[in-house]
């Protein structure tokens, strides 16, 4: 087992008509050091028998309940070993040479935590759903070339703020430094909060271009319950983990921010989604005092300046 050896994590549910494509572009790879664990939220489909009878490679592991995305990544990181752990959503079909581009990069930046894969639409294969995540000074995080079509703009690795957990990989030593995924996210975000974390420890983040996902977006998820709770976690990746500072310098960002998502939403109140993110950010006002002991063990870990975070955040237009 190298260094470069992954532990390849698809968390799962009710995906008995996705899974195959995903997990066939996973057999397809050209780097073969690799684990495979596909960890299902109790599944009321085919996926158990899916993933056993056509890809026994995969080794199946069931929670008795929904417990969310975020617990079973870590779920699949705690049954697992190799250095690199390689997230992939179950509604992303990767190129042949995802891991390899994964590994390569991992070689060249040794003191780097996160890797964000190239992820194209699946339906527009040359447009973009994310070439590595940034985040805004005003708290709203951002896929970085979304919907844009592929001129050759993002053909260069590139520092980023984060890796959209779709399909990224990071190293183990970095979750054992930081944590891994707050599962009191249950899901959206979930990814953002980790960079934040990691990037305040001092573990950047590499945007790695050779590394292509296909995204069927939204297939697994979205309308009113991604609204629910991008609303509400969009707060507490706020609360848990920007530093006093920065939250007073830009404060008048991100209340400006969060006033035009209300706005939108009460523009289109009869939309369940909209209702959904009002219910979200309504949520995670009451409830943020919940992230504040997370909060002060985070902040008492930081290890970066103010300036570096600073240079981090997207100045707001």
């Amino acid at each position: 087992m190298g260094p470069e050896s992954f532990s390849v994590i698809i968390p799962s549910w009710n995906g008995a008509q996705l899974l195959p494509a995903c997990l066939e572009s996973l057999r397809a790879q050209s780097w073969r050091d690799f684990e495979l664990l596909v960890v299902d939220n109790a599944s009321s489909d085919d996926s158990a028998r899916v993933v056993r009878d056509r890809f026994p490679e995969a080794r199946f592991l069931q929670l008795l309940s929904n417990r969310g995305f975020s617990a079973a990544v870590n779920v699949g990181i705690a049954r697992s070993s190799r250095p690199l752990v390689a997230l992939l959503n179950q509604d992303v079909e990767v190129h042949s040479n995802w891991l390899q581009a994964l590994a390569q990069a991992a070689e060249n930046h040794r003191e780097t935590g996160a890797f964000a894969s190239r992820m194209m639409l699946y339906g527009q294969r040359d447009h973009f759903h994310s070439a590595g995540d940034l985040y805004g000074r005003d708290g709203i995080p951002v896929n970085r070339g979304v919907w844009q079509e592929d001129k050759g703009q993002y053909a260069e690795v590139a520092q980023v703020f984060a890796a959209c957990g779709g399909a990224a990989a990071y190293r183990r030593s970095m979750l054992n430094d930081v944590g891994g995924f707050d599962e009191s996210f249950f899901m959206y975000l979930e990814d953002v909060d980790l960079a934040w974390r990691h990037q305040l420890a001092g573990w950047g983040a590499v945007y790695v271009p050779e590394a292509v996902a296909y995204h069927h977006l939204s297939a697994s998820g979205g309308g009113k319950t991604a609204s629910f709770y991008t609303g509400r976690n969009t707060i507490y990746v706020l609360a848990k983990n920007m530093p006093a500072e920065l939250l007073r310098e830009y404060s008048r960002d991100i209340l400006v921010a969060q006033l035009r998502v209300l706005r939108e939403a009460l523009r289109s109140w009869r939309g369940e989604a909209a209702r959904a993110r009002l219910r979200g950010q309504l949520s995670g006002l009451l409830t943020w005092p919940r992230m504040l002991r997370k909060r002060e063990a985070i902040q008492r870990a930081r290890r970066v300046s103010l300036d570096a975070l600073r240079d981090l955040l997207q100045p707001v237009d």
